[in-house]
């Protein structure tokens, strides 16, 4: 019930390892190349033809990038021996940990929206499994998606009965600190949280520290657009971003979206308020090979060149 399947694909960690690899995993973390103005953060895959395979040398090259904080969707599926590993590296490098999708594990069917007590289940033993991979990766944030449309019932009962289940799913994460982030989506016509003022709507109803906003700029584009507007509005409720242009869901620069605009005006707000956001890179490479990763990086030190 919790996330679309297709970004599993992206999290993927083959290719060959370079001769440097070796290097990275004996060496000290050096300074960064870029410093960027807003956290970025990279995911396994993304740099494996410059970094390797091994995700230990892969945190160290984004480390060395400028990318200071990790998003992993599939950590819940890691092992406890990997996630700590993970976590390890990550606390000496002085990366921060963005989002990871709670597993509801099985085949259950898809939605809150039903109201049904056994998909409410499933959802709240994998909000307390969470509580533990979050503890042990340091991570604060968890990305949750309701699922699909009950398409018999009326769309205010089915909001209610998210609302219903998520203020469930919050009473297990306050206690610690955490937060699951809603993330509407634009992959399939039957997902039930489509827009961003749905899901303020929502998480206004929920009423929780523990129940916040993931607005993810390609997703809205798609959905929605007036992005800045509609940025503006749910402010209050965002505690995360996701980044990728349109079309293609690939890095900034790619596609249609100014993505150095939007930048900017996320950082200015941010320090106005002082108030600080990871920017999840969810998106693929629009290029092949070390020279694609080359290119992304590339992208983001264009995007991120914003004046202050």
């Amino acid at each position: 019930m919790l996330r679309r399947n297709f970004v599993k694909s992206t999290l993927g960690i083959a290719g060959a390892a370079i001769a440097a690899g070796e290097t990275f995993a004996t060496s000290a973390a050096p300074a960064a190349k870029n410093q960027f103005k807003l956290k970025y953060a990279s995911h396994f895959g993304m740099f494996q033809n410059s970094a390797g395979k091994d995700v230990i040398d892969q945190l160290k090259f984004m480390a060395d990038q400028g990318f200071m904080a990790l998003e992993d969707n599939g950590m819940m599926g890691r092992s406890v021996e990997e996630q700590e590993k993970i976590a390890k590296e990550m606390s000496r490098l002085k990366m921060e940990m963005g989002v990871f999708v709670v597993d509801k594990g099985g085949n259950g069917a898809n939605t809150l929206a039903a109201g049904k007590k056994e998909y409410i289940d499933i959802f709240l033993n994998g909000c307390k499994k969470a509580v533990e991979v979050a503890k042990r990766v340091n991570a604060k944030w968890m990305t949750v998606v309701p699922g699909d449309f009950e398409r018999n019932l009326p769309i205010g009962i089915q909001t209610g009965n998210v609302i219903d289940a998520l203020r469930r799913g919050a009473e297990i994460l306050e206690p610690h600190g955490l937060v699951m982030v809603l993330e509407p989506l634009s992959d399939n016509p039957n997902l039930f949280l489509r827009t961003s003022d749905q899901t303020y709507e929502i998480c206004r109803g929920v009423n929780s520290k523990s129940c916040k906003i993931l607005y993810d700029i390609y997703h809205m584009q798609k959905n929605e657009g007036r992005l800045l507007y509609n940025i503006d509005k749910t402010w209050s409720e965002i505690d995360y971003f996701q980044i990728g242009d349109e079309p293609g869901r690939k890095e900034p620069t790619t596609g249609e979206i100014n993505y150095k605009n939007i930048f900017k005006y996320i950082y200015d707000r941010s320090k106005k308020e002082n108030k600080s956001f990871i920017m999840g890179m969810e998106h693929g490479n629009s290029q092949q090979g070390k020279e694609g990763e080359a290119a992304l990086i590339k992208a983001y030190v264009e995007s991120d060149s914003f004046s202050i």
